[in-house]
């Protein structure tokens, strides 16, 4: 069936997007159709989506600070019978109670530009600097380096840290090129391995030669996206130089085959936050915290 979802914010939707998405997702056979309303900040504004809600009814899903607005919007629901979520009321008012004080309500408060905004830019600009392996004499400051061979995601999922602080680097392997930089020299970072299934990949691979217009013609003369790059031969024996190499380093390796890059990021996330905290570690491993004596 059709949903028609009506997201609704006040600031750039970020948060209604993400939260109604991650709903809808656990139900099958619904097909979302969003229709998104952002900086909505004035009457005049909220009035000409009521229009469209009045037309297209479904869900209304909204961020909203400023009471008259949402009192209006919650009216407005009320009397044709839409349903109407404020996503995130009921954890603000969980911090509220467990904070003692009422919360501050600022429109796109999340988004000050403070220390950790400016660090995400940062972050941000040393994964395009150090993309597929450019910069190498620079790679070593790197907080997270990801290695894989062509197409198993390492650039998104590099982004996808960069949005969380983190400065990553991605390195492509190709078992006939010398390594771009000295893996003994790699032991202040964390190095995490990409590998993904044979045939996956090589669909992933036809793809992209697809993607380039490349056709029959030129695969076959060669070059980077030559014939070879989607071989299922040579595919396979490049992902067992890539695993054989994590395996001699001792390096995490996460198999994306049946992960989003989302998913990958977030497990790589979690390797980060055990390496730079150890008692982190240790609870998650499932030991005791020794504090020390006194």
């Amino acid at each position: 069936m059709r949903l028609h979802l009506h997201l609704i914010s006040d600031s750039t939707g970020e948060t209604v997007t993400t939260v109604t998405r991650a709903a809808v997702s656990q139900f099958d056979n619904v097909t979302p159709v969003e229709h998104v309303w952002f900086f909505i900040r004035t009457e005049p504004q909220l009035q000409r989506v009521f229009n469209f809600i009045d037309a297209l009814p479904g869900i209304v899903v909204f961020t909203l600070v400023e009471p008259g607005l949402r009192d209006q919007l919650v009216a407005h629901c009320a009397q044709r019978g839409v349903p109407c979520v404020p996503v995130l009321d009921g954890l603000i008012d969980t911090v509220s109670r467990a904070v003692g004080h009422e919360a501050k309500a600022r429109v796109g408060r999340q988004y000050v530009l403070d220390e950790d905004y400016f660090s995400r830019i940062d972050a941000m600009n040393f994964v395009m600097r150090h993309d597929d392996g450019q910069q190498p004499d620079k790679i070593y400051d790197a907080d997270v380096i990801v290695l894989g061979v062509s197409r198993t995601s390492k650039t998104p999922t590099c982004m996808y840290l960069a949005n969380r602080g983190i400065k990553a680097a991605n390195i492509p392997l190709v078992p006939e090129r010398p390594p771009l930089v000295d893996f003994t020299k790699l032991k202040a970072n964390l190095v995490v391995g990409l590998t993904l299934q044979a045939d996956r990949l090589v669909e992933i691979r036809r793809n992209r030669q697809r993607m380039l217009g490349l056709d029959e013609a030129k695969i076959r003369a060669g070059g980077r996206y030559g014939a070879e790059y989607a071989e299922l031969d040579r595919v396979r024996e490049e992902l067992r130089f890539a695993r054989r190499l994590f395996a001699r380093h001792g390096w995490p390796t996460i198999d994306v085959t049946r992960r989003s890059v989302e998913e990958t990021a977030a497990a790589i996330y979690k390797l980060y936050q055990e390496r730079m905290n150890p008692d982190l570690r240790t609870v998650l491993a499932g030991g005791e915290q020794d504090d020390g004596d006194d």
